[in-house]
């Protein structure tokens, strides 16, 4: 069935931990425009997903430049919040979310947005390999297996980032804030190299 391969694929690729997953969990422990955050990267797969299917994969794949691009913007953004995350680390008395007023909104919306249109693995998971898998449904399944890889980024992004906060007495110390940055930290410095680094 379309619509149920669409969710279980879309839901295994987004699933992993990556940047934006890092960035979601932390505003959901931190409770802090949660639903705006769920929102724009939910919404930002829905647009990436349709447009795959309506066929802008093949666009990407056929312009080095735009990948390029893509390539080394991402990594230099992943790297710039890797170190904010680092030295968030470092500084351990400023991890319980009650240390600190919240950060505006429109700065967590752009930076959610960098996580999501700055990340070139987005563009190859959702507009160029769902995009191809949708499409070898045919004409009418093609929609219907993006609807279901749409459902599942919504159930996803919305679980991650509002299921976070049961997790709230486990970061009531400080200790624990500084251990979860540092692993955003790492997890942002990685991906940024693998962006980069050739192939071996």
């Amino acid at each position: 069935m379309p619509l149920l391969a669409g969710f279980a694929t879309s839901l295994s690729l987004i699933i992993a931990i990556g940047a934006q997953n890092a960035f979601v969990l932390r505003q959901g422990l931190r409770r802090e425009h949660v639903l705006p955050v769920v929102l724009t990267c939910a919404v930002s797969d829905a647009v990436l997903i349709s447009g795959g299917i309506a066929g802008l994969g093949a666009l990407l794949t056929s312009s080095p430049l735009a990948l390029s691009i893509a390539k080394y913007g991402g990594a230099a953004f992943l790297f710039t919040y890797a170190v904010i995350a680092a030295r968030r680390a470092v500084r351990p008395g400023a991890m319980s979310p009650a240390d600190h007023a919240p950060a505006a909104l429109r700065s967590v919306v752009l930076t959610c947005l960098g996580f999501t249109y700055l990340n070139p693995h987005v563009y190859l998971d959702t507009v160029v390999l769902l995009g191809a898998l949708a499409n070898q449904r045919g004409t009418d399944g093609r929609w219907i297996y993006g609807l279901g890889a749409v459902a599942a980024s919504f159930a996803w992004f919305f679980a991650l980032g509002f299921l976070a906060r049961k997790l709230g007495p486990l970061f009531a110390r400080p200790r624990a804030w500084q251990f979860l940055d540092a692993g955003i930290a790492l997890v942002m410095t990685t991906l940024a190299a693998w962006m980069v680094l050739p192939a071996h």
